[in-house]
Parts: structure tokens; C-alpha cells; sequence
């Protein structure tokens, strides 16, 4: 097989699959894996994957900057936002990550509702400015790029926090490497409120699935469920079906 055909199949794969597993590529083409472990080196040199050990994920193209994102699929977000904020009871506690999803949470929310928001990211406790919710803003380094506060003091604050709900903030969304986002030290604050809520929910535009961002999260059978677009495609979804997780449509 020529070396173009073996990277066509390749890339094929990962859009297919989202994984390239060396060994078992090697032995399926009945080739040295040293010989697949070049190509995914090469393809990474030019940009084209990312090599993991063991193999290769594919690309997920940075995201832009947080006042662009919130013109992105803003019809989508706030039909999510709303379906979420439905499944918010009266006094309870709830945690809304950062990011443009979960701000349409905040606008959905009922002023006159009586509960508490958690929430680390200013942007969002700002939405909640006329709400009588109490809002408990939670402090650290700020990471301007998701608007979210990080780092040992927003871990320990965290700590100390038990929430009904947790609306949760992914980058990306993947059967075998679960939910993941580009930051290491939002990933860490991420897992640990995760770890302080009764149930954990991702709003979840269609883009999101299938791909895979540096920094792991959870896996797809620590969540409780996703909130997602109604008119994704029933492919796009399959397969999750078996982590026996809820898909809520809006």
C-alpha cells in the first residue's frame, strides 16, 4: 500500500472512528506498526492529527475567543438553555459552568425563582444581576478565555459546595475519551465540581460530538445526560445510547 493510500485510510478512520489505534491498524494492513507510527508522526508534523500514545485523535480546531463564541449557534444555545432551566426545581442548589450555553441557562431562569446559582464564571453571575436567586460567585485566576475563575482557590472553594445540578462545559464530546475541553486547569475544576453534584448535564450542540480536546474530563458514564438540538441527527447520537445516560432533546 502506498504511503498516500495509508494516510487517505488513515484520515478516513479518524473521521470515522475518532481514534487511531497503531497496533491494530498495523496488524489489520498486515504492516510493521513502526511503519503506521511514522505516518501518524508525519500527519502531526503537518497538522493533520494529533498523536497519542498508542496512536492518534483527531484535530479539534481551537475555538474562538468567548464574545465570539456567543454569536455562534445562539438560536441552538438558547433552546438548550431554555429546556435546561425547565429542569430547575425551586430551592435547589445548582452549579452553571462557564461558557455561551449556560449563559442562556441564566436567561431562562424565572427572576422570581427562589434558589441558589453556583457559578465561577462572572459573566454569568452578571446575568443574574435582577434574579432573586443567591448567587455564590466562586474566585481564583481568571482564564479570559472561557470567563471562568481557576486554579487552588476556586478548587478549595469548590470543596466545600454540594449541588442538586451541575450544567456542565465541554469543548468537545466523544464515546471512548468521554468529555474533554483545552484548558488543563479548567479541566481540573471542572472534575471537581463534577464530583460535588448529584447529577451532571451537558448542553450540547451538534459539532461537539465525535471530537476530542486535550484535556480529559469525565467519561461519558460519569454524566448523567445531555441536552441537545432536536434535529441532530439520530447517527450523531448512537454511540452513546449504551452508557445508559438520558438524551433530553430541545
Amino acid at each position: 500500500m502506498l504511503t498516500t493510500q495509508r494516510r487517505a485510510l488513515i484520515s478516513a478512520r479518524l473521521s470515522r472512528d475518532g481514534e487511531i489505534i497503531a497496533k491494530r491498524l498495523a496488524d489489520e494492513l498486515d504492516l510493521s506498526e513502526d511503519t503506521i507510527r511514522r505516518d501518524l508522526r508525519e500527519m502531526a508534523a503537518e497538522g493533520l492529527l494529533k498523536r497519542v500514545h498508542g496512536g492518534a485523535l483527531p484535530l479539534v480546531p481551537p475555538l474562538p475567543n468567548f464574545a465570539a463564541r456567543q454569536e455562534i449557534a445562539s438560536d441552538v444555545k438558547r433552546r438548550l438553555g431554555r429546556k435546561a432551566a425547565a429542569m430547575i426545581g425551586t430551592g435547589q442548589t445548582i452549579f452553571l459552568d462557564g461558557g455561551t450555553s449556560n449563559a442562556e441557562i441564566a436567561r431562562a431562569l424565572p427572576r422570581d425563582m427562589q434558589l441558589t446559582v453556583v457559578t465561577h464564571s462572572p459573566t454569568i453571575a452578571a446575568e443574574l444581576e435582577r434574579h432573586d436567586a443567591e448567587v455564590i460567585l466562586i474566585g481564583g485566576r481568571l482564564y479570559k478565555h472561557s470567563m471562568v475563575s481557576t486554579g487552588a482557590s476556586a478548587l478549595a472553594a469548590i470543596a466545600g459546595i454540594r449541588v442538586d445540578l451541575f450544567f456542565l462545559g465541554v469543548t468537545a464530546i466523544h464515546p471512548a475519551h468521554g468529555v474533554s475541553t483545552g484548558d488543563f486547569e479548567e479541566a481540573a475544576v471542572k472534575r471537581a465540581i463534577l464530583g460535588q453534584a448529584a447529577d451532571t448535564y451537558v448542553l450540547a450542540t451538534a459539532e461537539k460530538f465525535g471530537a476530542v480536546s486535550p484535556h480529559r474530563v469525565a467519561g461519558i458514564a460519569d454524566l448523567s445526560g445531555f441536552i441537545v438540538p432536536q434535529e441532530i441527527k439520530d447517527e450523531t447520537l448512537a454511540s452513546y445510547r449504551d452508557a445508559d445516560i438520558t438524551m433530553i432533546n430541545a
